[in-house]
């Protein structure tokens, strides 16, 4: 299982994480953490390639570490879980990389944790659906420039601002990449983010919906950005949760663990257990 740190693709590294020997090493998951390059040194699409490239040296060092090659995740929180989706829905051809070129960088679970889909809609979208949030993390939300900003996180990635880019905002779109038969998807998002709104979300579960594909999205009431840092997660209080299901998303039912414990990072390894596990 691969995990891709947040940042607004500015900031962070590998070591920006959960516990991951908790989550989920020492249940018998091989956990990778890695870096990409952010946008000081490289704009869209070189972290999606990273990502790439991260996958297919997984396989080529496999056997010497006795990695099952044939079941593969990303779980990416943020600008990572962005990345985790990018490189999942593109086809071989796209954003490539060029390391590692005789193995295949195909994945067979991705975890999305309140990743940005759509960059043009975000501004619109925090307007009208993150004005009354309130952050229970204890998180200080910095003030943000508008995603249109020459500046911000999203320009800077792309390399060109985001108002003037339609086309290169296009490309940047994971949604855009969304076929059938794509790995399946958990995607998870907090009613109360006010850095990322969760009708960005909702756009990437809509399009992999409607193309048949495995995806299950749920919304936390309480929960706001970055709650995959929270090694203490599975004791905060999510508020109501809502699940929505593709009809094709038979397979992984998290109706009763959600009921039974809430939220947390069992939720998570339920998740990896029946896409990556085939017992």
């Amino acid at each position: 299982m691969v995990w891709l740190h947040g940042g607004g693709w500015r900031f962070g590294d590998r070591h920006m994480a959960p516990d991951l020997s908790r989550f989920f090493a020492e249940r018998g998951f091989a956990m990778v953490s890695i870096d990409y390059r952010l946008s000081d040194e490289a704009v869209f699409p070189a972290p999606i390639e990273d990502v790439n490239s991260a996958v297919r040296w997984i396989r080529s060092v496999a056997d010497t570490f006795a990695f099952d090659s044939d079941h593969i995740g990303l779980w990416g929180s943020s600008a990572g879980g962005y990345l985790a989706a990018c490189a999942a829905l593109s086809s071989a051809e796209e954003f490539q990389g060029s390391e590692h070129l005789g193995y295949s960088s195909a994945v067979q679970a991705v975890v999305d944790g309140y990743g940005p889909v759509d960059f043009s809609l975000i501004d619109k979208e925090r307007d009208q659906f993150t004005s009354a949030a309130v952050d229970v993390e204890g998180v200080v939300v910095p003030d943000l420039l508008p995603a249109g900003h020459p500046e911000s996180f999203e320009s800077r990635f792309l390399g060109v601002p985001v108002h003037s880019s339609p086309e290169q905002v296009k490309l940047a779109n994971p949604a855009t990449y969304v076929r059938k038969g794509a790995a399946p998807f958990l995607i998870l998002h907090g009613l109360s983010d006010r850095l990322i709104p969760w009708p960005q979300s909702r756009l990437l579960f809509e399009a992999l919906q409607a193309t048949e594909n495995e995806v299950t999205m749920l919304t936390f009431e309480r929960l706001g950005h970055g709650f995959f840092n929270n090694s203490k997660l599975d004791f905060v209080d999510p508020g109501s949760v809502s699940i929505f299901r593709s009809a094709a998303s038979k397979a992984f039912d998290c109706g009763a663990r959600v009921n039974r414990i809430g939220f947390g990072f069992d939720l998570v390894e339920d998740f990896l257990c029946t896409h990556l596990f085939r017992w």
